[in-house]
């Protein structure tokens, strides 16, 4: 059985129109326009356990849109979708249990807390004994290299330091599915190297299934042999990465985007990586 699967996955917002000024207000008070927009429409994808692949796509495509649903935080408007054999939206605690989402722009941290408080917040929120909390903190920490850092406010802690530890609170219960959503966002290439290094282990020694968004094409290109690409709410491209650019700049080319990359500048996939940081 599939890890991740979405079958005709849909999700469509509805808005009103109102035209500027003290006119349009007051049409839209009696003569209200309501339009939709299809955020993801009929979505199917299948990965497999111990898979990491890549989901890739241009701002408003529908990525983060397609992981929320994934993980719960939103109702799909239509199709179905499968995680580790739960249906995501009815948010069961074992469901939750068992697995984790990490945004770039947002918060596990508390900012005026040390790490270790937050820790403990999760340790209960997640039933763990305190054999498996030290268990997996110690494993987790030196995999991470942080041991140093645990009892530094959050608001003290450099961005690569806090996204090392938001990884860090979102892995402290092992989950088996981990949901990324622009993990490296604004870290200089040193911090993305190490986070990349960090979640390839974490995959390779935990088993752990991961399927990550970026913009960074080096996050892709150094972690996932396999890479979605979605376009306008739909899946354009299913398989290897090196296909993927090539989906991504008929995407950009169909949407009217002006200065598209050449794919011939792109990094190729089987190349060394511009940054070796030392194990």
């Amino acid at each position: 059985m599939a890890a991740i699967e979405a079958v005709q996955l849909s999700k469509t917002y509805t808005y009103h129109h109102k035209a500027p000024g003290l006119r349009g207000s007051l049409e839209s008070l009696f003569r209200r326009r309501t339009l939709e927009r299809h955020a993801v429409d009929h979505v199917s994808f299948a990965i497999e356990q111990g898979e990491i692949v890549g989901f890739l796509g241009a701002n408003g495509a529908g990525k983060t849109t397609t992981l929320k649903m994934l993980c719960g935080l939103l109702y799909p408007s239509g199709g179905a979708a499968q995680v580790l054999g739960y249906t995501p939206h009815r948010r069961e605690h074992a469901f939750l249990k068992r697995i984790a989402l990490v945004m770039g722009q947002k918060n596990l941290l508390r900012h005026d807390l040390p790490v270790q408080e937050t820790l403990l917040v999760h340790k209960e929120l997640y039933d763990l004994s305190t054999t498996d909390f030290r268990r997996n903190l110690d494993e987790l920490v030196d995999l991470l290299g942080v041991r140093q850092l645990l009892d530094v406010q959050v608001r003290k802690l450099s961005l690569g330091e806090r996204m090392k530890m938001e990884l860090l609170t979102a892995l402290i219960h092992r989950p088996e599915v981990l949901f990324l959503d622009e993990p490296t966002i604004g870290l200089d290439l040193v911090s993305q190297q190490r986070v990349r290094d960090f979640l390839r282990r974490v995959n390779r020694e935990l088993g752990t299934t991961i399927l990550l968004t970026s913009h960074y094409m080096e996050d892709i290109r150094h972690l996932c042999p396999r890479a979605l690409v979605i376009d306008q709410g739909q899946i354009r491209f299913d398989g290897p990465f090196q296909g993927a650019l090539s989906a991504l700049l008929l995407a950009a080319g169909a949407a009217g985007v002006e200065d598209a990359p050449d794919l011939h500048t792109l990094p190729d996939p089987g190349a060394p990586s511009p940054v070796e940081v030392p194990q």
